[in-house]
């Protein structure tokens, strides 16, 4: 009888040919020519985590060649020979809640969960998402620079992420020293606003040239308290305001391609900051609107890359942009598989579950990273600044670690 295939193992066979996070870092041919010349063989452990299971057993699965067989429409299919851009790694959302939650655990076994998920010889975990400010899973709504108008940023300070999360990314990085961080604001300071609240509305265009600057502190005061982040977005979700139901801010495509073209680019190359910039940072069907930006050229002298998410459209829909623009990078794929209460109202597009298959799918589509919005919470999704999320924290507080790409 085979040998079963540990998680460990089917990690380092299904990774080699996309991303080197291992110590042995052979040659993508050498990695073609061995599994075309020995497939993999035995079976697959499978460990489940959703409303009902926390790491449970299920079935095992079997390693099977795809020839002469009839797959079925969720059958992912590894093609060693076939190659794309390279990927950046798998990952998960940092958010206040998320650090929060890992902060109520003992100092050990965050430890040993940190080494679990985190180190190259174990899940190694690669990418990493952080908010920029407060978003709907925080425990309270704020921004780095609150109250009055405040155009110099005089009254700047990230204070309140000094508590618990800086020193959970800086454990994270300590665990894996090349964990990339992506950060998003989910929206600016309320006074940058028409409606003067970071619930809902749009972008001033008046305030952007403070808004670059605000970008550029928050950069600049996390890599002085040892977190470098590697790429930012200007807006998480641009397209939704949420109906001012949590923060969120609606940036119209213009009003995008003239803050990064225009404010954040040059602010960042003049002050020497490296932090890539993405772009869109939305749904699939918005492709048309990534195209449209990477169309300027002034904005591409700042940025070639776009942020995905998987709520709406399919991940087909990233090949119209590498059409028309192949030197583009499409930098990540945001889903939601999280666990919560059935009675839990969604808010929002967080209902959508993409399958497995999309999650695939969307990784292999000219995707350089992909995380999951939400992996880290306690049953209940809470902290969260949503009221009906607040509505349902009956349980016990328990930490899920749910950021493999199974349920």
């Amino acid at each position: 009888m085979p040998k079963p295939t540990s998680r460990r193992n089917f990690l380092r066979i299904t990774s080699a040919g996309v991303t080197a996070t291992l110590s042995v870092k052979p040659s993508l041919s050498e990695v073609s020519s061995a599994l075309l010349q020995e497939p993999p063989t035995g079976s697959i452990a499978v460990r489940v985590t959703d409303a009902t299971r926390k790491f449970g057993v299920a079935p095992s699965l079997n390693w099977r060649s795809a020839a002469g067989a009839s797959l079925k429409s969720e059958a992912i299919t590894l093609d060693p020979g076939k190659t794309s851009q390279k990927y950046l790694g798998i990952g998960g959302a940092f958010t206040d809640a998320a650090c929060y939650m890992f902060n109520q655990l003992s100092v050990s076994a965050r430890e040993q969960l940190f080494h679990e998920m985190f180190d190259p010889s174990e899940m190694g975990l690669s990418v990493g998402r952080i908010c920029i400010g407060s978003s709907d899973y925080s425990t309270k709504v704020y921004s780095y620079d609150e109250g009055e108008p405040d155009p110099e940023l005089k009254r700047f300070s990230i204070e309140q992420d000094r508590t618990y999360i800086l020193p959970i990314l800086r454990q994270a990085r300590r665990a894996n020293p090349n964990l990339f961080l992506l950060a998003s604001p989910w929206s600016p300071p309320g006074w940058m606003k028409p409606n003067g609240s970071m619930l809902g509305g749009c972008m001033r265009q008046s305030t952007m040239p403070a808004y670059a600057n605000y970008f550029l502190k928050f950069l600049q005061a996390y890599e002085a308290d040892g977190v470098r982040i590697n790429a930012v977005t200007s807006q998480n979700e641009v397209d939704t305001e949420q109906d001012g139901r949590m923060p969120a801010c609606a940036w119209p495509q213009e009003y995008e391609i003239s803050f990064v073209r225009d404010f954040l680019g040059p602010v960042l190359r003049k002050n020497g900051v490296e932090t890539k910039i993405w772009l869109l940072d939305h749904n699939y069907n918005l492709w048309g609107r990534a195209i449209c930006c990477l169309d300027d050229r002034g904005l591409r002298d700042f940025s070639n890359s776009v942020a995905w998410h998987g709520y709406v459209g399919v991940p087909e829909m990233v090949t119209k942009v590498h059409e028309a623009h192949p030197d583009a990078e499409c930098s990540g794929q945001k889903v939601v598989r999280t666990c919560r209460r059935k009675t839990t109202r969604r808010i929002g597009a967080t209902g959508v579950r993409p399958s497995p298959a999309s999650f695939a799918t969307g990784a292999a589509r000219s995707s350089v990273g992909t995380w999951r919005w939400m992996s880290w919470a306690d049953q209940t999704s809470v902290p969260s600044t949503v009221p009906a999320l607040l509505l349902s924290t009956r349980r016990p507080r328990r930490l899920l670690a749910v950021a493999t790409s199974g349920r």
